[in-house]
């Protein structure tokens, strides 16, 4: 039989609360860049600090251990997240870091608290806990995770949140389910007195329920045509519990394509996947920034994460996107 309890731990200096606000984040997925893997690792911090410096607020990379469809072949250099926002948390210092997101199935929750709360303390408060169920079977069955059923991975999900949650916000969980358990387990040190938690995806009955109830944030990842619906029931999902739904802030996560001019868009488009082009912006500056900010506006939404795949490690791109985007976002 599944139970719990928290028990509230003091510690003299504690920070307030943190609030987590995303308003212009920029995830990086792809880490095949020229040069290889000597300069592999400073082609990714020069991207955090054009991002930092440009007006993005969060930098953000992929939990994953291949490299996902879509984007590459699964032997493509694909970094662990950890380890690689630990490194860029001493090479910023103002931009939140988080995943977009964690594979649940990938670590015992008491550990990813731990994780994400040394994050914090290394970053002097920046760390965003980014979270999802796990859905890329191939890295699940070749490193040996348990796939388990779709429904299966959720009841995991549900039950590390009743671990992670209360562990990230000063207090000693007794919990006892059908995959996980701690007793009493302590979490120290923390820089604040909690971590934001942001849930990713786009599941309307449990994914939606679950960030209403545990979330700071929630990441939708859906087509452009469904998001504004996907806002709504998000709202809907809040209030269900009788929570404010403006206390639970929203972004939605887009591939972009800058390009200097309309002629190259065209031929810029064709390399963006089929499956990939409904959440998907090619254009120059401006229209990027027209069209974006014509969606963010429309749907609802507090704030946008990009990625830029195909050119994002290029100098200046990144520089160019914050300077095109963070205008209609911030304002």
């Amino acid at each position: 039989m599944r139970s719990f309890r928290h028990y509230a731990t003091p510690h003299a200096g504690r920070r307030s609360v943190a609030r987590v606000t995303i308003t212009l984040g920029y995830q990086i997925p792809n880490f095949s860049y020229p040069g290889g893997v000597e300069t592999l690792f400073d082609t990714v911090r020069a991207q955090a600090l054009e991002a930092e410096s440009s007006g993005f607020d969060t930098v953000l990379v992929m939990d994953h251990f291949y490299q996902l469809p879509g984007i590459g072949t699964p032997d493509q250099p694909m970094m662990e997240a950890y380890s690689t926002l630990a490194a860029l948390a001493a090479s910023t210092s103002t931009v939140q870091l988080s995943t977009l997101v964690t594979g649940n199935t990938y670590r015992n929750p008491t550990l990813l608290a731990k994780t994400v709360s040394t994050l914090d303390v290394i970053s002097h408060g920046r760390a965003i806990l980014g979270l999802g169920a796990g859905w890329f079977e191939l890295e699940h069955h070749q490193l040996g995770f348990d796939f388990d059923t779709f429904t299966e991975r959720f009841e995991k999900l549900d039950e590390a949140l009743q671990i992670i949650h209360p562990m990230l916000r000063d207090e000693r969980p007794e919990f006892e389910g059908r995959w996980y358990r701690t007793h009493g387990a302590m979490n120290v040190p923390r820089f604040r007195d909690s971590v934001p938690i942001m849930l990713g995806g786009q599941g309307e009955r449990k994914t939606f329920r679950l960030a209403a109830r545990y979330a700071d944030h929630m990441n939708i990842i859906t087509s452009t045509d469904e998001l504004t619906r996907k806002v709504q029931v998000l709202k809907q999902r809040c209030e269900e519990i009788d929570r404010d739904p403006a206390t639970l802030k929203t972004s939605y996560l887009t591939s972009v394509v800058l390009v200097e001019t309309e002629a190259e868009a065209a031929a810029m488009l064709e390399r963006v996947p089929e499956e990939r082009r409904s959440r998907a912006f090619v254009g120059t500056a401006d229209v990027l920034s027209e069209r974006l900010g014509t969606l963010v506006a429309e749907s609802g939404l507090d704030g946008l994460i990009v990625n830029a795949p195909f050119n994002g490690h290029v100098p200046g791109v990144v520089a160019a996107l914050g300077e095109a985007l963070a205008p209609v976002v911030v304002g």
